[in-house]
C-alpha cells in the first residue's frame, strides 16, 4: 500500500476534533500530522496530544514551526471565514493543498457526489456549508433530469450544534449556500435559509429542498433523487429522506414569478424533506450538520490523496 498522506487540521473545536477522529478511525489513505488551535485548554488539542499527535495552540504560525510541517500534504481549515484568508495564503504558499470548511469560498465549491472530479487539480477546495452539503445534492439530482428555474433550501439545526464559528458566519452561510445552489446544483436562481432551533431535547438536523422544475416526469425526478441519496449515504450513512418526495404541478394559469428569473416558472414544484443523523464519533448524533461537513471534507481529501498516490506510484 502507498504511504499515507499526512494532514493537519487548523481549528480544534467541534468540527476539527470530529474530523480528526474520523481520519484516525476511517481513513486508509490519510494520517494525522498535526492539530492546530488557539486555545491551549481546548478539548481538541488535549485529545490530539493524548493520541500522540503533534499540537500547537499558536495557530497557523505555530503549525509552520512544527517539525512535521514539511511533511504535511493537505491542510483542513475549520476556523472561520475571516481567518481563512491568511491561513490559505500560508498553506498554499508552502505548496500544500487547502480544504476549506469555512464559508470563505476562495476556492471552487465542492460537493463530493456532484462535482468533486472536476476540481481534483485545485489547491484550495471549499466545502460550501453544512446546509449546502445536505441539500445541493438534491438540487443537482433534479437539475440533471430537468431545468430548475428556482431552488430554495431551509436548513434547521439544533442551537447546541451551532458553535461560535457557525454563529459568526451566518451571513456567509446564506450567501455561500445560495451561490452554490446555482453554481453546483444547477438552479437558475437559489435561496438559502438557516434556522437555529433551541428546542430541548435537541432536534436532529432537518433540511427542506424546494425546486421548480420544467418537467412533468415525476418518475425520472424521483429516481434521480433516490439515486443521489444512496450516493451521499456512502459517506454519510445517517442521510435520509424524512418522508416521501412531494410533487405539485404548476400550470400556466398558476405560474409563479421568481425575482431574478426572467420568465414564469412553470412545470412542477418538487419538495424534498431530509434529515441528517450524525455518526456520533465525537459529536452528538443530533449534530448531523457538523457530521456531514467533516464527512464530505474527509471524502474529498481521500480522493485527492488517492490521486497523489497514483501520480507518484
Amino acid at each position: 500500500m502507498s504511504e499515507k498522506i499526512k494532514v493537519a487540521i487548523i481549528g480544534s473545536g467541534n468540527i476539527g476534533t470530529d474530523l480528526m477522529i474520523k481520519i484516525m478511525r476511517r481513513s486508509g489513505v490519510l494520517e494525522m500530522g498535526a492539530m492546530v488551535g488557539i486555545d491551549p485548554d481546548s478539548d481538541g488539542l488535549a485529545r490530539a496530544a493524548r493520541l500522540g499527535i503533534p499540537t500547537t495552540h499558536e495557530g497557523i504560525d505555530g503549525l509552520t514551526r512544527l517539525p512535521v510541517w514539511p511533511g504535511i500534504g493537505i491542510v483542513f481549515d475549520a476556523t472561520s471565514a475571516g481567518a481563512h484568508k491568511r491561513n490559505d495564503a500560508i498553506v498554499r504558499g508552502a505548496g500544500k493543498i487547502m480544504i476549506d470548511l469555512t464559508p470563505a469560498a476562495i476556492g471552487p465549491y465542492v460537493v463530493p457526489v456532484v462535482n468533486m472530479d472536476a476540481h481534483l487539480d485545485q489547491s484550495n477546495i471549499n466545502m460550501v456549508t453544512c446546509g449546502g452539503q445536505a441539500t445541493i445534492p438534491i438540487v443537482a439530482a433534479v437539475s440533471r433530469v430537468a431545468e430548475v428555474s428556482y431552488a430554495e433550501i431551509v436548513a434547521s439545526i439544533s442551537s447546541r450544534s451551532a458553535g461560535p464559528g457557525t454563529r459568526a458566519n451566518i451571513d456567509e452561510f446564506t450567501e455561500t449556500t445560495s451561490r452554490a445552489i446555482c453554481e453546483v446544483g444547477g438552479a437558475r436562481k437559489g435561496k438559502a435559509v438557516i434556522i437555529l432551533n433551541p428546542a430541548e431535547p435537541p432536534l436532529i438536523m432537518r433540511d427542506t429542498v424546494y425546486c421548480l422544475a420544467r418537467t412533468d416526469d415525476r418518475d425520472a425526478v424521483r429516481q434521480s433523487i433516490e439515486a443521489m441519496i444512496a450516493e451521499v449515504q456512502d459517506y454519510v450513512p445517517g442521510y435520509r429522506l424524512k418522508q416521501d418526495i412531494q410533487f405539485e404541478q404548476i400550470g400556466d394559469n398558476a405560474a409563479v414569478r421568481i425575482p431574478g428569473v426572467d420568465d414564469h416558472a412553470t412545470g412542477m414544484k418538487v419538495s424534498v424533506f431530509l434529515e441528517v443523523e450524525g455518526a456520533g464519533h465525537y459529536l452528538p448524533k443530533y449534530a448531523g450538520n457538523l457530521d456531514i461537513m467533516t464527512s464530505a471534507a474527509l471524502k474529498t481529501a481521500e480522493r485527492l490523496a488517492q490521486r497523489a498516490q497514483r501520480e507518484h506510484a
